[in-house]
């Protein structure tokens, strides 16, 4: 179960199109008042956990979960590479005013390629191989979304208090290579587990 919290700070805490508008919100002095922006965010992470939560569980036999495990751990060593190689680019950020809001926060999220990326291997490997199912869904799903209101939330508050870091291209480069060896551990737990 520890595998699932890991996995999920790592891809939902790693900076993406939600982190990074919140980033931008706290850095323009929308501060809290954009925190509706983050409820949105997790309100979306908590839909789609439990719709593809519920219809993995039933969609998947359990005699092809060995092979999505080795497939889930592949394609998270590749994000791992991905966010570590980006983590090496010199990159600058710069704020963009952008007036977000609870609609925003859900709309994006939902709409979110990484939203799934998160979504996926948690409920078609990791919840089957932990045994949660029935209720446990429900429950884990609400932590979970919990966890991905908060991911923006960080962002938001770094962007409000810490204006030089949260914009220090090297800073980031190191939360990103921190959220890398992360998604090397999961994916090996995945293959490997």
């Amino acid at each position: 179960m520890l595998e699932i919290i890991i996995y999920a700070f790592g891809i939902m805490y790693s900076p993406g199109p939600a982190n990074m508008l919140a980033l931008f919100a706290g850095v323009s002095g929308q501060g809290w008042r954009a925190f509706l922006y983050c409820v949105g965010v997790g309100l979306a992470m908590l839909i789609l956990f439990l719709l593809i939560g519920y219809l993995g569980s039933e969609i998947i036999p359990i005699k092809y979960q060995s092979l999505i495990a080795i497939l889930g751990g592949m394609y998270i060593t590749y994000l791992g590479v991905k966010i570590l190689l980006s983590s090496f680019q010199q990159q600058t950020s710069h704020a963009k005013y952008a007036s977000v809001n609870f609609k925003t926060g859900l709309i994006l999220q939902l709409c979110n390629p990484k939203a799934l990326v998160a979504i996926v291997p948690i409920v078609t490997v990791q919840f089957p191989r932990s045994q949660i199912e029935g209720g446990q869904i429900a429950l884990w799903s609400l932590v979970l979304s919990i966890m991905a209101c908060g991911a923006p939330s960080v962002y938001l508050l770094a962007g409000a208090r810490l204006k030089k870091a949260a914009m220090n291209p090297k800073v980031m480069a190191w939360v990103n290579r921190v959220m890398a060896l992360l998604l090397f551990y999961v994916a090996y737990r995945f293959i490997f587990a």
